[in-house]
């Protein structure tokens, strides 16, 4: 009886775990920039709140899956968002936010609606006002294997560049750090990483950046 009822417990997990990887629907990698720290102290936040952080580049990489039914591998989106304060901020509301969406050049007309699609299921109302759609190449580069974790190059044609780097001792400045805001986007796994590279530069938004060395970024994983 009791051997009976372990196995049945046994069974019922495996059907539970088969059941929780057969509805993740689409996975892959994930990185976001913004332009307030995001792994900081109180001093720091609240000397950039309100002042800054309204800018933001969210960019999924499906290493595997499909949405709404059409297959998405390899391919790759990138939301570009110019909120109306900082994001994240608890005592303010970021909207109206404005955004521009890059789409893989590689996909085809009918995964490009399902990328942009995909990305405002992800991102929710930063993405959905999109000013607009457009077709760049794209290269995303994650170092899973190379002692670099965190390492998270991004290239969206002549628009966007992210480049990321794990956070060391010298990135401790006031000594009591913490994740001070939350990734922008669900996330199955997410690290705070240092953006060394930070760029966008595009007329829609009314605004271009280039920022070096901060503390705004999250790389990591996503499942849905």
């Amino acid at each position: 009886m009791r051997r009976g009822l372990r196995g049945s417990i046994v069974t019922l997990l495996l059907f539970l775990g088969g059941t929780a990887v057969y509805g993740q629907q689409i996975r892959g990698d994930y990185v976001e920039t913004r332009s307030a720290d995001v792994w900081t102290g109180p001093c720091y936040a609240n000397a950039e709140m309100g002042l800054s952080g309204d800018h933001a580049i969210l960019a999924w990489h499906v290493e595997r899956g499909q949405w709404e039914g059409i297959p998405l591998d390899g391919l790759t989106v990138v939301g570009v968002v110019k909120a109306s304060a900082t994001l994240g901020d608890p005592t303010t509301t970021p909207y109206p936010a404005k955004a521009v969406v890059i789409v893989d050049e590689r996909a085809r007309p009918q995964q490009q609606t399902a990328l942009v699609r995909f990305a405002q299921a992800m991102a929710g109302p930063l993405l959905g006002d999109i000013l607009r759609v457009e077709t760049a190449p794209i290269t995303f580069f994650v170092d899973h294997e190379g002692g670099h974790y965190g390492k998270v190059v991004l290239r969206a044609g002549s628009r966007a560049v992210v480049e990321t780097r794990a956070l060391s001792d010298k990135d401790h400045l006031c000594g009591n750090e913490v994740i001070y805001y939350p990734p922008l986007a669900p996330m199955s796994h997410a690290m705070p990483a240092v953006a060394t590279v930070d760029r966008y530069q595009g007329p829609d938004l009314g605004v271009v950046w280039l920022r070096h060395e901060k503390r705004s970024a999250f790389v990591g994983s996503f499942a849905r």
